[in-house]
């Protein structure tokens, strides 16, 4: 396809012609999406030339996140929101301590080999589990020993176990069974759960029941222990009562519409960047979604690398102004990342001296001037809820499946995984595992955004910043850290205010 120097048009689509075989027609729709303004900002500037991801064909906005409704508007709030300031201040914090709960050496910071584990080394890490909660719950409940759960007995018996399914279907009471460790038999027996008043299982918890088992075939459970919440971190960072509390900003992708591959919300998100001026910013995955209709069909004439690699520069660049830290999280649906669990770290040798960048694995605690905030991409809210079985249908149902997180140590306690969740078992036991009870817990989902106080921990799904084809939510907060409990001697949460706010 040639064209003459005579005819007119503008020198980017004669060289576009060249190196393509589209039609002229779709050469003029993709040049004039990419190089028009919008909004008042040049697509031609660097910050914003995300929006120009070649598409074949063409690359249409989304009509529907453009004539969104409801731009702004707050639909969750928490804490003390009248006295919040939402606005930070014009010059960066100099003073802000951003880093990992863990130790380098305890942390993962860089990619691993996968794709093998023999079956051994999961019931390994398995049982390790379970002994290692069994042994506190028994020291905290003040149990003598535990029974094997298959031993008849007359009298009430104390078994420790591990809820697993029958067969392969959902969970539900009839299909429950209890399996003991290797410790007490490694034997299963079922559970019947009729005599509870309430109750919230889900397969791979971990928990202590008391009940009888007469015949050896079947345990008529009367009780449940709990797990034991894990206690709080505490920081040795010096608390000023003066300072003004961190702003932070979360965001979790996809960051395009479903229908189209332009970057429109996430450069809407640049701008309330650069307006409210938050301190730091958590940006969870996935940036470059697998999920999305045009990656499924491979309708992209470059690699996903290049798409996602643009995408991180224009938002390093775009709030080069504001100087808050920038923090990314993988996410398992990102299509050039590696889909394992827990997930390494980006790899962005251009950012690696940016000290405003911070590359965090999935899941991850991380340190934020002395305040605990536990950050995961994957959606175990979602995942939970699908398996768990539910008595008390009035209660806060996130609430009972956010509390048990805290009481197995865990950022993913489902066993088995769902199908989308690659878990690497030895990995697990060492990355992924909560180390204490974060002040503040972001747990993204496909679920109704919320934030809720659980056991004194503020838990935050944010939303995603696309619901489909049209526009989602962010989350903001401020935090700080608290040297003293309140009046009635509880604890203070760190997290003053919390909102969840349409993009």
């Amino acid at each position: 396809m040639c064209c003459s120097k005579d005819s007119g048009e503008p020198a980017n689509l004669r060289v576009i012609a060249r190196y393509t075989c589209d039609s002229t027609m779709s050469l003029e729709r993709v040049f004039h999406h990419c190089f028009k303004p919008l909004d008042g900002i040049e697509r031609c500037d660097p910050v914003t030339s995300l929006l120009s991801v070649s598409i074949s064909n063409s690359a249409t906005p989304s009509q529907k996140y453009s004539h969104r409704l409801g731009k702004g508007e707050v639909v969750v709030k928490h804490g003390d929101v009248q006295e919040a300031r939402w606005r930070g201040p014009k010059d960066p914090r100099p003073q802000l301590q951003l880093e990992f709960l863990e130790e380098p050496e305890d942390s993962l910071d860089s990619s691993y080999k996968y794709m093998f584990q023999s079956l051994r080394d999961i019931r390994n890490v398995l049982t390790e589990k379970m002994e290692e909660l069994g042994e506190c719950l028994r020291s905290h409940f003040n149990i003598e020993e535990f029974s094997p759960v298959s031993l008849p007995a007359q009298d009430s018996i104390t078994v420790l176990g591990q809820v697993c399914c029958d067969g392969n279907g959902k969970l539900n009471a009839q299909s429950l069974l209890l399996e003991a460790g290797p410790a007490q038999g490694a034997q299963r027996v079922p559970v019947n759960l009729s005599e509870l008043s309430e109750y919230s299982l889900f397969p791979g918890q971990v928990l202590v029941m008391e009940g009888m088992n007469t015949t050896g075939n079947k345990l008529m459970a009367s009780k449940v222990y709990e797990g034991v919440p894990l206690p709080f971190y505490t920081s040795d960072v010096e608390v000023d009562a003066d300072a003004e509390p961190l702003n932070v900003l979360v965001a979790c992708g996809p960051y395009t519409p479903s229908d189209s591959l332009t970057f429109d919300p996430l450069l809407d998100l640049i701008s309330v960047i650069t307006r409210d001026r938050p301190d730091v910013c958590l940006l969870l995955g996935p940036f470059v979604d697998s999920k999305h209709e045009q990656i499924e069909k491979m309708q992209v004439t470059e690699t996903f690398e290049a798409i996602f690699n643009r995408c991180i520069k224009s938002i390093v660049d775009g709030t080069k102004s504001v100087g808050c830290r920038l923090v990314f999280v993988p996410s398992q649906r990102d299509v050039h990342h590696h889909f394992v669990y827990p997930q390494p770290p980006f790899t962005l040798p251009n950012l690696s001296e940016d000290q405003r960048v911070t590359l965090a694995p999935d899941p991850c605690t991380m340190l934020i001037n002395g305040v605990t905030v536990g950050v995961t991409s994957t959606d175990i809210l979602f995942h939970l809820g699908a398996e768990e079985i539910i008595s008390v249908v009035s209660y806060f149902i996130f609430g009972f499946t956010l509390k048990f997180k805290f009481c197995v140590c865990s950022y993913y306690p489902l066993y088995p995984p769902v199908d989308d969740v690659n878990m690497d078992y030895e990995k697990f036991q060492s990355f992924g595992r909560m180390p204490f009870t974060p002040d503040v817990l972001i747990v993204p989902s496909e679920l109704r955004y919320f934030v809720k106080d659980v056991e004194g921990c503020v838990c935050i799904n944010p939303g995603r910043l696309t619901k489909g084809q049209v526009g989602g939510t962010y989350s903001r907060m401020l935090i700080q850290p608290c040297s003293a409990p309140s009046e009635d001697g509880r604890r203070v949460s760190p997290c003053l205010a919390a909102q969840v706010v349409k993009i």
